[in-house]
């Protein structure tokens, strides 16, 4: 194909993933009330403990209430149309791709995108607890107004981060693939790996939850591990695949 069919061939495609954002947006937007009651219902909570009406989800502007909605139905219509645009960045994508390539990436995405919404599903679920944490803390006498929009943002990127961090064992599979570490490289390193997960996950949670940094901290954990013993499978087999290919040993 020339650079102008090329071109034309992405403007389509991205029409297509930008029609389907727009209907799973549309959609989102119907269906943010019972989506809004759901990530709101710790601050519910917490106004029933103490008794008051002074806990509560505070909107400072004119149009934040609408801006929140516009925010919840780009996120929802982001995941809703996922397998539509994700379907056109593959089929764009695929025609450049050798055989083994195209096995590969299937099976990268298809390890990538459940884990990836498992950790946005884990942060949705862990998300409740750290906020009634965070609220323990509020002094006799205080009040606790969640501005909407830092209430939102907390929680949406609370979904994304723990959702990226449960993919990062892919990309290094993808690098031991692609020849750039091997699995007894990955594995020299999983103290540091140990360490960065813990960390991670007490960034990520409250101090105080121990419970909730130790759960996140160990599903790292174990997903290092066994990409790692993925990593080292693939090695064993392509060590296997030179020695019967006639490679010496010691280039192997």
């Amino acid at each position: 194909m020339s650079l102008g069919a090329h071109l034309v061939e992405l403007r389509k495609r991205l029409m297509y993933a930008a029609l389907a954002l727009v209907i799973g947006m549309v959609i989102a937007f119907l269906v943010a009330d019972p989506i809004i009651n759901f990530i709101t219902e710790p601050i519910r909570i917490i106004a029933d403990r103490r008794g008051d009406s002074f806990s509560a989800l505070n909107f400072g502007t004119i149009t934040s209430a609408f801006d929140m909605r516009m925010r919840i139905a780009f996120s929802i219509g982001l995941f809703l149309s996922a397998p539509v645009w994700l379907w056109q960045i593959w089929a764009f994508i695929m025609p450049g791709l050798t055989r083994k390539e195209v096995k590969y990436t299937i099976g990268f995405v298809a390890a990538a995108v459940p884990l990836f919404f498992a950790g946005c599903y884990l942060g949705v679920m862990i998300m409740p607890h750290i906020i009634e944490l965070m609220w323990s803390f509020t002094p006799d006498g205080g009040t606790n107004l969640y501005q909407a929009q830092e209430y939102y943002d907390f929680v949406f990127k609370l979904m994304i981060v723990i959702g990226v961090s449960f993919v990062l064992p892919v990309f290094l599979v993808a690098l031991n693939v692609a020849g750039v570490m091997s699995g007894r490289a990955i594995l020299k390193g999983w103290r540091v790996a140990i360490l960065i997960a813990t960390i991670f996950a007490a960034l990520a949670t409250p101090a105080a939850d121990v419970v909730s940094m130790l759960m996140l901290a160990g599903i790292l954990i174990v997903l290092f591990f066994a990409a790692t013993g993925l990593s080292m499978l693939f090695d064993r087999r392509k060590r296997k695949r030179d020695e019967a290919s006639g490679l010496a040993p010691d280039l192997v």
